[in-house]
């Protein structure tokens, strides 16, 4: 199970809510990748992914294409919906996505969010969340679909068996529903939304440099940069050269 917790001193902790069926947490992921990718201290960065479901009393799948389940939702003629999803599909390929609205299968998502907190437990969360979305969002597979599931979390590594077991024994759904609890709390209302440090809340798909932004100031705020010296050098100790020093500190400064 994922929790919420700020960044040690050392790392810099940035926790990340979204839904495997939303369009738009794919391409925040991705611009948060190029973010991370010019940030001098990405080293130091721990992702943590926490489940959302935009939909949770969706069908396991849908008996509807997303084109028209869109029009029904939002109240759209079959043609403003297409737009929708052409206008998303483009923005996803900008950021090197291949969106596949027309062979994409609208499923119930609370099956793949508890198997994310099973790959967290074997240290492949990062990885299964990418198959995940790519699957769903490229290849067409249904995120409710035990066989599915398993079969993809075999291709990131882990245990297949395992991963079975797992899901349906419904291990991990207590930790989907906290995830989801706590964002009703921290007044998570849309994803992606991203926590940084737990100080600072980015709301949406923001760009990489509004991101990188984020990111470069919270370092700032908890990595000060040392101090640079000037003049001739460290005061002696005692009461000499213009300062007062600690006997044996500037031994122990060296």
């Amino acid at each position: 199970m994922t929790t919420f917790s700020p960044s040690s001193p050392e790392r810099l902790r940035v926790d990340i809510w979204s839904d495997i069926a939303c369009p738009w947490c794919y391409i925040g992921k991705r611009r948060f990748e190029a973010a991370l990718a010019t940030f001098p201290h990405a080293d130091a960065v721990d992702v943590v992914w926490h489940s959302f479901e935009l939909d949770p009393s969706a069908p396991a799948l849908s008996p509807v294409g997303m084109a028209e389940m869109l029009a029904r939702k939002y109240g759209r003629s079959p043609a403003e919906a297409q737009g929708m999803m052409d206008n998303v599909t483009g923005v996803a390929a900008a950021e090197g996505l291949d969106y596949r609205f027309d062979t994409l299968r609208p499923a119930n998502t609370f099956l793949a969010h508890q198997l994310i907190h099973f790959a967290a437990e074997h240290g492949r969360q990062g990885e299964m969340k990418e198959r995940l979305l790519h699957a769903y969002f490229s290849e067409g597979a249904v995120m409710s679909d035990v066989d599915t599931l398993v079969r993809l979390a075999a291709e990131v590594g882990l245990d297949g068996a395992a991963a079975r077991a797992a899901l349906e024994a419904g291990t991990h759904a207590g930790a989907v529903r906290a995830d989801e609890a706590q964002a009703r709390q921290l007044g998570i209302s849309g994803v992606p939304f991203f926590v940084l440090g737990g100080k600072y809340g980015v709301s949406g798909a923001q760009s990489p440099e509004v991101l990188g932004s984020a990111l470069g100031q919270l370092w700032a705020e908890t990595h000060p940069a040392p101090l640079t010296m000037m003049g001739t050098g460290a005061p002696a100790e005692g009461c000499e050269d213009g300062a007062c020093a600690v006997p044996g500190a500037k031994a122990a400064s060296r």
